[in-house]
């Protein structure tokens, strides 16, 4: 298993409930294959010495997502500014 961290702009796709259903990254499609979990705190940050004010909530997402040919991964995405944007921040394989 790797853990890559990143912050790439990707197109995330929701569905009438707002939950993610599908993401374009590096010009490829993954389409959410299992139920998102909504993203908070890193449970590591929480306990930080170093912490001095309350962390903000992150407002994403994780979830599975499988190409048409059957790749798959677990991808950590939030919003990134503007209504419709979005961050990759993480992808693990």
């Amino acid at each position: 298993m790797s853990i890559v961290h990143t912050a790439e702009a990707v197109a995330i796709w929701l569905d009438a409930s707002g939950i993610p259903a599908r993401m374009v990254w590096h010009g490829t499609r993954y389409r959410v294959t299992d139920t998102p979990t909504r993203l908070g705190p890193e449970p590591e940050l929480l306990l930080s010495p170093a912490l001095t004010h309350p962390p903000y909530p992150l407002n994403g997402w994780r979830f599975q997502g499988t190409t048409d040919a059957g790749d798959s991964r677990i991808f950590d995405v939030r919003r990134a500014g503007a209504r419709n944007a979005w961050e990759l921040i993480r992808v693990i394989d």
